[in-house]
C-alpha cells in the first residue's frame, strides 16, 4: 500500500533538519543535511505505519499539506511510503539432499537463506 503524509521539516544550526508528522504522534527523524533527511523521512514514515499495521492500530488520515503551519525556519514536504505485508507465508521448496543436509550442518536457517538470496536477487 501507498501512503502519503506531510512531513515537517526544521532546520538546526548545524545544518542538520529535524522531520516530524503532524498526524503521526511520536513520529519523528532527523536528517545531517537535506538529502539525507529526505531518505530519513521516508524510511521513518514506512517504519512507524509499518508498526501500526502489524499492531492493527489506526493509521490516520493525512492532513492536507496546506493545513500544517509552519515558522521561519520550517517547511512542509509530502513523503511517500511504500508499506509491505511483512507477515509470513509457507511455501514448499524442493532442493537436493545433500544441499538440505549441509544446511543442518551449518546451523543454517533454510527460510531466512531463502529470503536474504530473494531479497539480493529483486534488489
Amino acid at each position: 500500500m501507498n501512503y502519503i503524509y506531510p512531513a515537517k521539516f526544521s532546520s538546526n544550526d548545524d545544518g542538520s533538519y529535524t522531520i516530524t508528522y503532524p498526524d503521526l504522534q511520536g513520529c519523528i527523524s532527523e536528517g545531517k543535511n537535506l538529502e539525507n533527511a529526505m531518505v530519513m523521512a521516508q524510511s521513518a514514515l514506512s517504519q512507524w505505519l509499518e508498526f501500526l499495521d502489524s499492531e492493527k492500530q489506526d493509521i490516520p488520515k493525512p492532513s492536507s499539506i496546506n493545513s500544517i503551519s509552519v515558522e521561519e525556519n520550517e517547511f512542509t514536504s509530502l513523503i511517500r511510503a511504500d508499506i509491505r505485508d511483512c507477515r509470513a507465508v509457507k511455501r514448499t521448496v524442493s532442493l537436493p539432499k545433500w544441499m538440505d543436509e549441509k544446511v543442518s550442518e551449518m546451523g543454517l536457517s533454510l527460510s531466512r537463506v531463502l529470503q536474504d538470496a530473494l531479497t539480493k536477487k529483486m534488489s
